[in-house]
């Protein structure tokens, strides 16, 4: 309603500026045209039309191919560098928007909505949304979306990757080597784990993880899992899954491997106690979420040898560590990077674009998680 006044009022001024543009020819004659005041007329009619145009903050550096489909006819303000934006400037730039395209870096709570009371869309960078307060955005009707699917190979590698790397000692190896201090080769010198037939564990066996689950089976691992509820026979017949109780994973794998969302049930889901049932010569991966694993507890385990390693992507308090984690030489540790690669960034851009534009429009995103 608001924006078809504006709309009448913008028709208003088009109309005003001909008329007193053609005043003195009709009225008195003149074939002058008063040119000077056609331009202050037509300036108020461009301002008037400025306030119709959406306007959506972005919060990331992303190129023009990916930002192309919102240049014509909305009002982009867009972070300019590679890191997030402060809490301060997303506040300040917030007020006037329809919409926002963030990153899982931003925090999206009630104090921002209530600043924005024009926003209709916030869409995530990211298939985790736990940086989003999705309740109150209901509560104001306003859409939150996501970017599901677009990362799951990509995530699903990197966690094979820390499994592989944390049991064959890659890092510490490619450490030694550089240092000057590979000795000569012994038999059983700088010995890793295999990793092939040995028992792979999956907590949440979601689209991630039936991926890694996938690669798993091209070395020969028996996979147990674990997940809110168990996946149709067929499916754990294809990937060769069996259903057990957490305690049991626990208790049975080699190799576990963590792919669930963060909420309030999954949030210290492997403190102490689960720890302390694993294998000591089993490994620990997580690609999910951060607060998943009590890292403190994680790294008493490690120290004291109740567990053989740990790959890790994510973290407690990123970008923080917990004290002692980075001095392990048992960890393989990576600054949360599960979907960096530059096919799988870009296609989660231009989705994020995709569900942006759609609430913008008034439509709802293919990817709204609270629609």
């Amino acid at each position: 309603m608001k924006r078809l006044k504006i709309a009448l009022r913008v028709s208003a001024v088009c109309i005003v500026a001909f008329i007193t543009a053609l005043t003195p020819s009709v009225i008195f004659g003149s074939k002058d045209i008063e040119f000077s005041q056609i331009f202050v007329n037509c300036n108020i009619m461009i301002q008037e039309w400025r306030k119709l145009i959406m306007k959506a903050l972005v919060t990331a550096r992303l190129s023009e191919d990916i930002l192309s489909p919102l240049r014509p006819g909305y009002e982009l303000a867009v972070n300019p560098n590679d890191f997030p934006m402060s809490r301060a400037d997303v506040l300040d730039q917030i007020h006037d928007k329809d919409g926002m395209l963030c990153t899982i870096s931003d925090r999206i709570d009630a104090e921002l909505m209530d600043r924005a009371p024009n926003l209709k869309i916030v869409a995530n960078f990211g298939v985790g949304y736990d940086n989003i307060d999705v309740p109150a955005a209901t509560a104001r009707g306003i859409r939150v979306s996501n970017t599901p699917g677009v990362l799951t190979d990509t995530t699903a590698d990197l966690a094979f990757s820390l499994i592989l790397a944390v049991a064959r000692r890659v890092v510490e190896g490619d450490s030694r080597t550089r240092s000057g201090k590979w000795g000569p080769w012994a038999p059983f010198g700088f010995l890793g784990s295999q990793v092939t037939g040995k028992t792979l564990g999956i907590i949440g066996l979601g689209q991630i993880g039936k991926e890694v689950a996938r690669r798993a089976k091209g070395f020969r691992m028996p996979i147990l899992y674990n997940n809110r509820k168990s996946i149709p026979e067929r499916e754990e017949l294809e990937l060769g899954a069996k259903y057990v109780e957490l305690e049991t994973l626990l208790r049975q794998s080699d190799f576990i491997s963590i792919h669930v969302s963060l909420n309030s049930e999954s949030r210290g889901l492997i403190g102490a106690d689960q720890l302390a049932l694993m294998k000591p010569t089993a490994f620990l991966v997580n690609v999910s979420r951060g607060p998943v694993i009590d890292e403190t507890a994680l790294v008493k385990a490690l120290k004291a040898g109740k567990i053989a390693g740990a790959g890790l992507d994510v973290y407690e308090k990123e970008p923080k560590l917990a004290e002692g984690l980075a001095e392990l030489s048992n960890t393989v540790l990576t600054p949360h990077i599960g979907s960096a690669t530059s096919e799988t960034r870009s296609a989660m851009g231009k989705l994020a674009v995709k569900n942006l534009k759609a609430g913008l429009c008034g439509e709802k995103p293919p990817n709204c998680v609270n629609c």
